[in-house]
C-alpha cells in the first residue's frame, strides 16, 4: 500500500480551501487505514458472517458507500429529513445493516472498493467546488438540534472508523474459526 508522503500532514491541499483541505486529509487518513485492512482479504472473509448472524465486510463496505451517498443527499442537495429518508429507504439494506443485508454477498473486494472509490470522487469533486463557509451552515438535525454540514461530513468519517474496528474483528474471528494463524 503505497503511503502518499503527505500522509500524515493535516494542511492545506491543492484544489481545496483550507478547512475543507483538512476534513479531506482526515477522511482521506480514515480511507487508507480502511484499505490497508483489507489488505490480503479473501472471497470467504468478505462474505463471512460470524455465527451466520453478524455483519460481514461486504455488509459493512456496502454501508459505508451507502452511507456518503445518503450524505451526499442531505448536505450537497441540502434535501429534506423526508427527502434523505426515500432516498437512504433505496439504499437499503445497506444504510439499516441487521439481517435483511445479509443478501449484500458474493461479490469481490473490488467491486466493493471500486464503489468506495467512485462515491468518495463525487464528494471530493463537490468539496473542491465549495467554500469553507458552506462547512458551517447549520440546519436541523439529530435531536431537534442544529448542526452544521462540517460535523455531518464528521460523522461520515467517524461511522468508517467504528466499522473498521468491526471489519479487524471479523478478521481476527475469521482466523480464529479457520485456525489460521493470522490473528
Amino acid at each position: 500500500m503505497h503511503i502518499d508522503d503527505k500522509m500524515f500532514l493535516i494542511k492545506e491541499k491543492d484544489g481545496y480551501q483550507k478547512d475543507f483541505s483538512i476534513l479531506i486529509s482526515m477522511m482521506n487518513y480514515a480511507r487508507f487505514t480502511t484499505l490497508a485492512d483489507l489488505k490480503d482479504v479473501s472471497q470467504e472473509e468478505v462474505d463471512f458472517r460470524y455465527n451466520g448472524e453478524f455483519n460481514s465486510i461486504a455488509m459493512l463496505l456496502a454501508h459505508l458507500t451507502a452511507i456518503e451517498k445518503v450524505f451526499q443527499k442531505f448536505t450537497f442537495e441540502e434535501a429534506s429529513d423526508e427527502e434523505v429518508d426515500e432516498y437512504a429507504d433505496t439504499l437499503e439494506p445497506a444504510v439499516g445493516l441487521g439481517e435483511g443485508a445479509s443478501v449484500i454477498q458474493g461479490k469481490p473486494l473490488e467491486y466493493y472498493l471500486d464503489e468506495l472509490a467512485a462515491v468518495r470522487r463525487i464528494t471530493e469533486e463537490k468539496f473542491a467546488s465549495l467554500d469553507d463557509s458552506w462547512l458551517y451552515r447549520e440546519t436541523d438535525f439529530w435531536y431537534n438540534k442544529k448542526g452544521n454540514n462540517f460535523f455531518k461530513w464528521f460523522h461520515v468519517f467517524e461511522d468508517e472508523i467504528n466499522h473498521r474496528g468491526q471489519i479487524r474483528l471479523i478478521r481476527k474471528l475469521y482466523a480464529k474459526e479457520k485456525g489460521l494463524s493470522r490473528v
